[in-house]
């Protein structure tokens, strides 16, 4: 591996993305201070609902696949979306933390109507909208960064975002992620698409299908680098999302790239984690947390 590829980002925000990770088994209430904040982010192969403290500890969350709600990007299958995220609200508060409003992210480059979809979801599950920030924004919180960009390789989409002096200065949001990958496993295998993801996902055959999906991964860092192209000063890309969690795509990214790549620690759990943080942050009214779109 190349040696200016760095897969660290501050012990602390890795800290909080792993005591996060744990606390999905809600297996007995863990020390709570203060009240709780919330953040759920509408992915399109997860939606993930993260629960932190007064301290700023993630205390609880919940995780469930959800490829039929959310596609590139957009809502999709909107009852199904609910349902799900309404199951987790449950299983929260059977767990015995008390959540009754939340953040919620929405892709870059959002229009108005979309990012209303978001919270009409959290609405319907009986969260009170509390704050809106952009999937980048949430996840530059969670990674304590202000400057750089912030990739996110999700499911349906690569989106990516221009940080500087803590302000995102340009966004953009294209459709190429997780579910391409899984498009060319299908092809090659004969087999069905939720079958590919498995195999995906298999961490014992991950290396036999790495060079079946770099070209997958060499798209999306030429869409990065396309994208970049016009901010010389961006020195380092932080790679979040779920797709970021394929062991390789940080070094595929950087080669297309040529800039220093950071890969936290599972890239999949920042950006929920972030915006439960930025709730509390900004006590859910700072200006940040609005979209940039009108959602009425």
């Amino acid at each position: 591996m190349n040696q200016n590829l760095s897969n660290q980002v501050s012990e602390t925000a890795n800290g909080r993305i792993k005591a996060f990770e744990l606390s999905l088994d809600l297996n007995g209430k863990r020390g709570v201070k203060g009240p709780l904040s919330a953040g759920v982010d509408l992915g399109t192969a997860y939606i993930v609902t993260a629960v932190v403290d007064a301290d700023r500890n993630p205390v609880a969350g919940a995780l469930t696949r959800s490829r039929s709600s959310v596609r590139e990007g957009l809502v999709f299958d909107y009852i199904g979306a609910v349902n799900i995220l309404r199951r987790q609200v449950k299983d929260l508060l059977e767990s015995g933390y008390s959540i009754k409003s939340a953040g919620v992210t929405y892709p870059p480059g959002t229009t108005g109507a979309n990012a209303r979809a978001c919270v009409n979801i959290l609405e319907a599950a009986e969260l009170e909208v509390v704050g809106m920030m952009d999937e980048p924004s949430a996840a530059s919180r969670a990674l304590e960064i202000t400057d750089g960009a912030v990739v996110d390789v999700g499911g349906g989409t690569t989106g990516i975002s221009i940080l500087e002096n803590g302000e995102v200065i340009y966004s953009a949001d294209e459709a190429t992620g997780g579910v391409h990958v899984d498009l060319v496993l299908s092809g090659n295998y004969k087999i069905d698409t939720h079958e590919a993801e498995k195999l995906k996902r298999d961490t014992t055959r991950q290396m036999e299908i790495i060079h079946l999906i770099r070209p997958v991964f060499e798209k999306m860092g030429s869409i990065v680098r396309r994208h970049l192209k016009g901010f010389p000063s961006v020195r380092t890309i932080y790679l979040v999302g779920g797709t970021s969690c394929f062991p390789g795509i940080a070094q595929v990214m950087q080669d297309q790239t040529g800039l220093e790549v950071v890969q936290p620690y599972n890239p999949l759990l920042v950006t929920p984690l972030g915006i439960a943080l930025a709730c509390f942050d900004e006590q859910l009214s700072s200006k940040s947390m609005r979209p940039s779109g009108k959602t009425d």
